[in-house]
C-alpha cells in the first residue's frame, strides 16, 4: 500500500505577524488533507500564535520554542526578518531534523522573514517548494510562487525565483476555503435593496493597534441609521480583546464582539456593510460581493487598498 503524501508548513503567527499566514496555510491544508495528504505545520510558539487552532483543526504539529529573551533577528535579511524572533540559522536548525524526520513530497513556506538562504537549507533532496507571498522582495528557490494580490505582476518576480518556477498571480489564486464561494449568490442577493441593517468589523485577528476600537469611537460619532446591528470579529489573542469588550457594550448602538470564529462566510453573508483591514481577508469579503470600508493597518497591506481603489473594486 502506497503511504500518504506528506506536505509540510513553516508558518506563524503573533501579535505582530497577525493570524492570515496560518489561516490561509490551514486552507490549503484542510483541502489537502481532504485528499488524504497528511499535512505537518512546523510554527513557533510566539505570543499570539495559533499553534492550538493548527492541531484543532487535525493536522501534525511541530512546535518550535519560543525565542529565549535577547535573541536576535537577522541584521542582513529580508525587511520582516524579526518577525522570525531568531535568526534564520537558528530557524533553519530547528526546522531540518524535523523536516528530515518527515520526508515531505512538498513544502509550503509562508513567512516574509525567510528567503532562499533557509530554503536551501531545509529542503529535503526531492521536495518541492511552495512559495506563499505578498511582497516580491527577496529571493526563493522555489518551484512554485503564489502571491494572490490584485495588481501584482508576474513580472515583480524577475530575477527572485529560478527561471523554471511557476507563478501563481493575482486573487483568482486566493486561498479561500470553499465555502465562500457556495455563498456568492445568495451573498450578492440578500443585499440588493440596499438598506443598512448589519455592520461587520473585521480588523484583523490580531488587531495589534486597536484599529478596532478607532472604528467602534468613529461610528459612535456617525449617526448610524436606528436599527443597525454592528458585529467586531476579533482573534482570541488580541491585545484589545477586553477594551473592545467594554467599548462595544457601551456603543449606541447594538455591538457585539466574536472570537475565533470559523463561519465568516455565513457571518460576511449575513452583513451589509463590512469595514475591514486589507489582508488576506479582503478576497473572502470580495468573494461574497460585500461593499467594504477598506483599511490599510500596515505597510504591506498599503499596496493591496491602493490596488483596490486604483480598480475600482
Amino acid at each position: 500500500m502506497t503511504p500518504p503524501a506528506r506536505v509540510a508548513f513553516r508558518a506563524d503567527a503573533s501579535t505582530e505577524i497577525g493570524t492570515g499566514h496560518v489561516m490561509r496555510c490551514l486552507t490549503l491544508a484542510d483541502a489537502l488533507a481532504e485528499g488524504g495528504v497528511a499535512c505537518h505545520f512546523l510554527s513557533r510558539e510566539l505570543p499570539g500564535n495559533l499553534c492550538d487552532r493548527i492541531v484543532a483543526r487535525g493536522h501534525h504539529l511541530h512546535r518550535l520554542a519560543a525565542p529565549t529573551e535577547g535573541a536576535l533577528a537577522d541584521s542582513d535579511g529580508p525587511a520582516h526578518a524579526a518577525w522570525l524572533g531568531v535568526r534564520w540559522q537558528v530557524d533553519a536548525a530547528d526546522c531540518a531534523p524535523i523536516l528530515a524526520a518527515v520526508a515531505p513530497d512538498g513544502l509550503v513556506v509562508d513567512h516574509y522573514a525567510l528567503d532562499a538562504r533557509w530554503q536551501k537549507e531545509v529542503l529535503p533532496k526531492g521536495c518541492r517548494l511552495l512559495v506563499i507571498d505578498d511582497l516580491a522582495d527577496r529571493p526563493h528557490v522555489a518551484d512554485v510562487v503564489l502571491d494572490q494580490n490584485l495588481g501584482r505582476e508576474s513580472a515583480d518576480y524577475d530575477g527572485l525565483v529560478p527561471d523554471g518556477c511557476t507563478r501563481l498571480i493575482g486573487p483568482r489564486f486566493a486561498l479561500l476555503r470553499p465555502e465562500f464561494a457556495a455563498r456568492r449568490a445568495e451573498s450578492l442577493a440578500r443585499r440588493r435593496d440596499g438598506i443598512l441593517r448589519r455592520l461587520l468589523i473585521s480588523m484583523g485577528g490580531v488587531d495589534r493597534d486597536t484599529a478596532t476600537g478607532a472604528v467602534l469611537k468613529a461610528l459612535a460619532r456617525s449617526g448610524l441609521p436606528e436599527g443597525v446591528e454592528v458585529t467586531v470579529i476579533l482573534g482570541g489573542a488580541a491585545p484589545w480583546l477586553d477594551a473592545v469588550r467594554d467599548m462595544a457594550a457601551a456603543m449606541p448602538f447594538a455591538c457585539r464582539v466574536l472570537v475565533d470564529r470559523n463561519d465568516m462566510a455565513d457571518l460576511l453573508t449575513e452583513t451589509d456593510l463590512a469595514i475591514g483591514a486589507a489582508g488576506s481577508s479582503t478576497w473572502e469579503r470580495c468573494c461574497l460581493g460585500v461593499p467594504t470600508l477598506v483599511l490599510s493597518i500596515a505597510e504591506n497591506q498599503e499596496e493591496i487598498a491602493k490596488a483596490l481603489s486604483n480598480d475600482g473594486s
